[in-house]
């Protein structure tokens, strides 16, 4: 099989519908942190608001400019962020990032559903994409942690 047809196979119509119904796309009015990161190879972007209230994520908002890939990563992250602390952030991102760099397991609950993205294990150049929602949250937590 050519590389192009398994670049399309990993575009999957799982992955293709977590990006086209992506929750919490709305930017919050008044957010306690906000953080924007970029993916360098390729240009994605995801913007992330918190309200935070005795460290437990409130409210959450993002603006994600990626690639069906990153924009799947940033929907599960999104529907599942809310009640949760940074180090269950924390957990969930090193969970996806041993998943596409270490071949480890897909993430523990809530995110299981990143387990959609296993394909792009083997395309290097998506991951930086494909983490940008969860690396967004934790620079926002973090800057909220240094000011408090």
């Amino acid at each position: 099989m050519s590389a192009e047809n398994d670049l399309i196979k990993l575009y999957s119509g799982r992955i293709l519908a977590l990006a086209a119904d992506m929750p919490r796309t709305t930017r919050l009015d008044h957010p306690t942190a906000t953080a924007k990161k970029r993916a360098p190879l390729c240009g994605s972007t995801v913007t992330v608001d918190l309200e935070l209230t005795d460290g437990v994520i409130t409210g959450y908002g993002q603006d994600v400019k990626a690639c069906a890939l990153g924009q799947a990563a940033a929907a599960v992250v999104g529907a599942n962020i809310v009640g949760l602390t940074l180090d269950q952030v924390q957990a969930g991102r090193d969970a996806l990032y041993a998943m596409l760099k270490h071949d480890g397991p897909v993430p523990a609950a809530p995110f299981g559903d990143l387990e959609v993205l296993q394909p792009a294990k083997d395309y290097k150049n998506r991951h930086a994409s494909i983490m940008l929602a969860f690396d967004a949250t934790l620079d926002a937590l973090h800057s909220q942690q240094a000011s408090a």
